[in-house]
Formats: C-alpha cells, sequence, structure tokens
C-alpha cells in the first residue's frame, strides 16, 4: 500500500507546493482536489489544485513532471459534490464539471476520480435509486470510453441541518452498496472507503472490506469521535455533529490496526489517503501541516 494525503485540507497552497508539502512529509501519493475554480460551498470544498475545465495537455504533463521529480504519484482526482442535486440547474453545473474531471484523469494518466453518487434529501430512498440511474448511466459510459474508472466514498453527507433528513451521498450502507453495484453493473465502478463515516453510524467497518474487495478502488484515513454523553442527550436523529467530531487518525474510535489489517487480508495494495478535517489542528496553516506530520507518523506504525 501507498500512503498519501487527500489534499483538500492544503487550501493556502498550489499545486506545487501542495506536492512539495506531501514530498517533505515522505508520503507516496495525493488525492488532488478539483473542484471548480473560486466555487468553495462547505468547508474542505472549493479546494482547486488542478483546474480541469482549463486543464490543457501542456499543463498536464507540466503536473505530472513536477510530481514524478518530487516521487509522487497521483492517486485520484477528486470531487465531492451532489450530483444528484434537486436543484436542477445546479446538477448539470455539477455534472459537467464531473464530466470535466474525467477527462482531466485521463488527461493526466491518474485514470481514477473519487466523488460521491448524490441524494435527493428530500426524496426516499426508492426514488434516488431511480433517479441514480438516469444520472449515472451516461456518466460510467463516459467514463468507460475515458478508461477512468470511479470511486464512491460512502459518506453520508448528513452532518448539518442543510443536509436534513436524508443527506446528500447515497452511497451509504453495505446493503446500499449492493443495490447501488446491481443497478449500476460496471467493472469502472467502485468504492473509497473510509471507515470512520460507520463509525458514527455505529456500524461494523471491517465486514465490508472483505465482501466488497474487489470494488474497493482506494482508500481513506479518517477518524471519528463519538461523543455518548452527547449521543444520550440529542439521539440519533439528531444532526450527527451534535454527537460525534472528526479527528486526526489514532485520536477517534477507528482501530487502525484491525483496519489495516482486514485490507491485507483481501489483499489491498493501492492508494491510501489521509484525510484531515480537525478542527482542533486549524488554529491557521502551520497548525495545519502539523497535522499531516503527526496523521504521517502515527499511520507508519501500519502502513
Amino acid at each position: 500500500m501507498q500512503l498519501g494525503l487527500v489534499s483538500a485540507i492544503l487550501d493556502q497552497s498550489d499545486f506545487y507546493e501542495m506536492i512539495d508539502i506531501v514530498a517533505e512529509n515522505g508520503l507516496e501519493c495525493v488525492e488532488v482536489a478539483c473542484w471548480p475554480a473560486g466555487k468553495a460551498e462547505r468547508r474542505y470544498a472549493g479546494v482547486s489544485h488542478i483546474d480541469t475545465e482549463n486543464l490543457t495537455k501542456e499543463i498536464a504533463e507540466k503536473y505530472k513532471a513536477y510530481a514524478a521529480e518530487k516521487q509522487v504519484a497521483l492517486s485520484a482526482l477528486a470531487y465531492y459534490p451532489n450530483p444528484l442535486d434537486e436543484d436542477l440547474a445546479k446538477r448539470e453545473q455539477v455534472i459537467q464539471h464531473l464530466y470535466s474531471v474525467i477527462d482531466a484523469a485521463k488527461l493526466l494518466d491518474v485514470n481514477l476520480v473519487t466523488t460521491f453518487i448524490g441524494r435527493m434529501p428530500s426524496k426516499s430512498v426508492s426514488e434516488n435509486l431511480k433517479e441514480m440511474v438516469k444520472v449515472w448511466q451516461p456518466l460510467l459510459a463516459h467514463a468507460e470510453k475515458q478508461q477512468v474508472r470511479i470511486a464512491i466514498e460512502n459518506c453520508p453527507m448528513l452532518f448539518t441541518e442543510d443536509e436534513w433528513p436524508g443527506g446528500q451521498n447515497l452511497m451509504t450502507t453495505p446493503a446500499l452498496f449492493r443495490k447501488i453495484f446491481t443497478l449500476l453493473d460496471s467493472d469502472y465502478l467502485g468504492l473509497n472507503y473510509d471507515p470512520s463515516h460507520f463509525v458514527w453510524q455505529q456500524m461494523d467497518y471491517l465486514a465490508p472490506i472483505y465482501e466488497f474487495k474487489d470494488k474497493l478502488f482506494h482508500i481513506h484515513y479518517k477518524d471519528i469521535k463519538l461523543y455518548w454523553n452527547k449521543l444520550q442527550e440529542v439521539g440519533i436523529m439528531a444532526t450527527p455533529l451534535e454527537y460525534m467530531s472528526p479527528k486526526l487518525p489514532g485520536l477517534g474510535d477507528v482501530d487502525w490496526g484491525k483496519y489495516v489489517s482486514a485490507l491485507t487480508d483481501v489483499g489491498y495494495n493501492g492508494y491510501t489517503c489521509i484525510e484531515v478535517e480537525d478542527r482542533a489542528y486549524e488554529s491557521d496553516y502551520v497548525d495545519v501541516q502539523r497535522s499531516i506530520k503527526q496523521s504521517t507518523h502515527y499511520l507508519r506504525n501500519f502502513v
């Protein structure tokens, strides 16, 4: 396995400085944030280390050469929007940018895009599954034509009141994994698997590694701390940030030894990236970079 970083936390750096920071920490790869330039809508989104809509072959070659010089592989191009947005004009913008990210992944020889399936928060699961097929069949057809795989993160995108009640991503449980992989039957569709989202849902985060081993396209390292005293006060129907908090690997409830052990059990030997979303390490940009160093040091016990 190769250990790397999700670049979204380095929002004050351009592509080249971001690669420098990754290399200085002894990391082997980076999942590159590729939102539309200058259109941040939430924390950790809107970061654009590669402007895919204006990427040319010449620029792509420069990026590839610089990353290779620093011995950093580009593990994936990352764009995590809601492709099933109920605002159809916004949905179209998201889908068009997602096409550009797929094309950029081909141009950069990355051949992997990490994203969300999306979800209509006010609609039922069955309604969402039907809409998902309509939206994703042409996207997957394009990805297959470009020979670019799509890895869906298992994050509910249900943290705050504006995402309530259903969240903005359908790929959230093993039951839904099975339904989605049946409805969108493609070798180019898989998982960007993150254990932290199963922790706060109080689910087994190890069993899916074994069941969906052939669909593990990319791996995240992010921790979650569940505050049981807060959960007793607000219950599971509250917005999740009322009773849990994202943490650096090793500072939450994920058993990283068991997690990496499970990955080795199934023979996973691909890219694995640290995702930093810990507010305790965001006092300034120096603190952010310290969080990367600390996370890397901890995970080197396992990877």
